[in-house]
């Protein structure tokens, strides 16, 4: 495990640990986090420990050109119960997706200095987010990190039934429009699984990066 300086360097991502930490320390500079992205790396680390760097060894991601909405979800987005916008509200969200509760969490992952840093990002025009609304009320949404080809989502939230699922696949809908390549969702989990995510190995994933960058 790499322990970083001052220095604007991340060790290359083969040396991560099995469970896929690359490095310890640094800071979260916009200009760390954009070296970070762009090879593969993201923080992901709790309050009460230093900034901890991964690229796990498998990937979850969508593919936007291939992803099949579920006839469920189809049905509630032709409903149009729900409003979408894009990059409209992006502290709201990232506000949002910090303070709700989440079963099985204690606590979050989005401390107040990596929410700093993202509204940094955001200002940059590089973090964005996608809201969800209903009743002119914001009920759900997510935000992430934009490589032009390659979209990275954080997290999201919800606060009625079905809000960020419809977050996801419409920000997907937007994405294959755009012709990215990926939607970039870090680690497993059963949500994304059953939204339709599935894993890659870190070394097709950075060559895929490598090449949309």
């Amino acid at each position: 495990m790499y322990f970083l300086t001052k220095e604007l360097y991340f060790p290359p991502v083969s040396e991560a640990s099995p469970e896929g930490i690359l490095a310890v320390g640094g800071d979260l500079s916009t200009e760390r986090l954009l070296l970070a992205y762009k090879n593969g790396i993201f923080p992901w680390f709790d309050d009460d420990e230093p900034i901890l760097w991964w690229s796990p060894p498998e990937r979850m991601v969508v593919n936007p050109r291939e992803y099949k909405v579920s006839k469920s979800l189809r049905n509630i987005i032709n409903r149009n119960i729900f409003k979408v916008t894009f990059n409209t509200a992006f502290e709201e969200v990232i506000t949002n997706c910090q303070s709700i509760k989440r079963r099985g969490q204690k606590g979050t992952w989005i401390t107040n200095s990596m929410l700093e840093a993202y509204l940094q990002l955001h200002q940059l025009g590089v973090a964005k987010s996608v809201e969800v609304w209903q009743d002119n009320q914001l009920v759900g949404g997510l935000y992430g990190v934009d490589l032009g080809k390659v979209f990275c989502g954080e997290s999201m939230f919800s606060l009625v039934s079905n809000a960020s699922k419809v977050a996801f696949v419409t920000l997907i809908q937007k994405l294959n429009v755009e012709n990215y390549h990926l939607l970039d969702c870090q680690v497993h989990n059963s949500h994304l699984e059953k939204l339709g995510a599935f894993e890659i190995s870190r070394q097709n994933y950075i060559k895929i990066l490598k090449s949309s960058l």
